[in-house]
């Protein structure tokens, strides 16, 4: 079985990130510049060309050079290429070559929720406990040789160190002596981009452990779902319905709407009994809308259905750190979970 390395969900998230970047200001850009077209004379040169191109390049980096630095320049540059590729799935899907494809929209939110998806599966498999002690011992090695060049700063030392405990004191003391061997270096400067996700994370932590958040969250996670079923319902009944054109996407997200609902009513009928239960019922009614709904969404809403997904995160976010206090709270308290 092949070495599984620790960084991997970093990378895939990389990956994912500038996929998604790159198709919102793509699509930003096409749109306040009105769809140009490089080329002429019946030449068209579609930006799905240089996202192959991106990705070959992308490829070509994580094989040709050594360490985590130019896997993750690797992974930018090919989730940059795969975004500027998935971004012209209409026109491959449908027989008259439409970019402006409905389902388009639906489909490429698709493709990056399996990303996400399959980053959250790999994230759990390579962590520092999943791994067997001669992975560990080869990413700690991997760790190491890409220092050769420039050095280690003393945190990727430590690391390091970190990851070969426990795989026995030859091994253990082979790392010493290697790193003794490896020059040392001073921390880079930090960078804006890096403390501004810093700031990020200290206003997520903040908002998330407000307790007073919460209950607005839960009364717009039962009102929000049943809203969009009594709305179906009362648009069929009018005839509004028909002036739709995708009705498998309006029944899909109708769908997904009253799964939510059913879930988030029962979650708030839970509340008084079992918190911990209720907001795990919270959650699930978040995901199945995430990973469900909202491909509907982006195919009837187009990605004006962005803002929707934002807010699902956020929403997401606050019903997680909830559900983790109450979580490591039942144990001691003597609550029923």
């Amino acid at each position: 079985m092949p070495t599984r390395a620790l960084d991997a969900a970093a990378y895939l998230q990389a990956f994912v990130l500038s996929g998604v970047v790159t198709v919102l200001a793509l699509r930003a850009y096409l749109q306040a510049t009105g769809f140009p077209q490089l080329g002429g004379g019946g030449l068209h040169v579609a930006h799905v060309l240089w996202g192959g191109l991106l990705l070959a390049v992308g490829l070509g980096v994580a094989m040709v050079f050594l360490g985590g630095g130019p896997r993750t320049a690797g992974a930018i540059i090919g989730g940059i290429g795969f975004g500027l590729f998935i971004d012209e799935v209409g026109k491959f899907v449908t027989a008259r070559t439409d970019y402006f494809y409905a389902p388009a929209a639906g489909i490429i939110y698709g493709a990056f929720a399996l990303l996400v998806v399959l980053t959250q599966a790999v994230r759990g498999r390579t962590g520092r406990t999943r791994l067997t002690p001669a992975e560990r011992t080869a990413n700690a090695l991997d760790l190491v040789l890409s220092g050769l060049p420039g050095g280690l700063t003393d945190r990727r030392r430590i690391a390091a160190l970190r990851l070969v405990q426990g795989t026995g004191p030859t091994t253990e003391a082979a790392m010493v002596q290697l790193l003794d061997a490896v020059p040392r270096r001073e921390p880079p400067p930090v960078r804006f981009w890096q403390r501004a996700a810093d700031r990020a994370r200290r206003l997520a932590a903040w908002a998330a452990a407000r307790r007073w958040l919460v209950w607005p969250v839960v009364v717009y996670l039962v009102v929000e779902p049943v809203g969009t079923v009594i709305a179906v319902a009362v648009d069929g009944v009018t005839g509004e319905l028909d002036q739709q054109r995708e009705w498998g996407a309006v029944l899909g997200t109708s769908v997904a709407a009253l799964i939510t609902a059913v879930l988030s009513v029962r979650a708030a009928w839970l509340l008084h009994r079992n918190r911990t239960g209720a907001f795990g019922l919270f959650k699930l009614a978040l995901l199945v809308d995430l990973l469900f709904g909202q491909i509907f969404n982006f195919t009837v809403n187009q990605f004006g259905a962005v803002f929707a997904v934002a807010l699902d995160l956020a929403l997401l976010g606050v019903v997680t750190a909830e559900h983790r206090r109450l979580r490591r709270a039942a144990p001691s308290s003597g609550f029923p979970r």
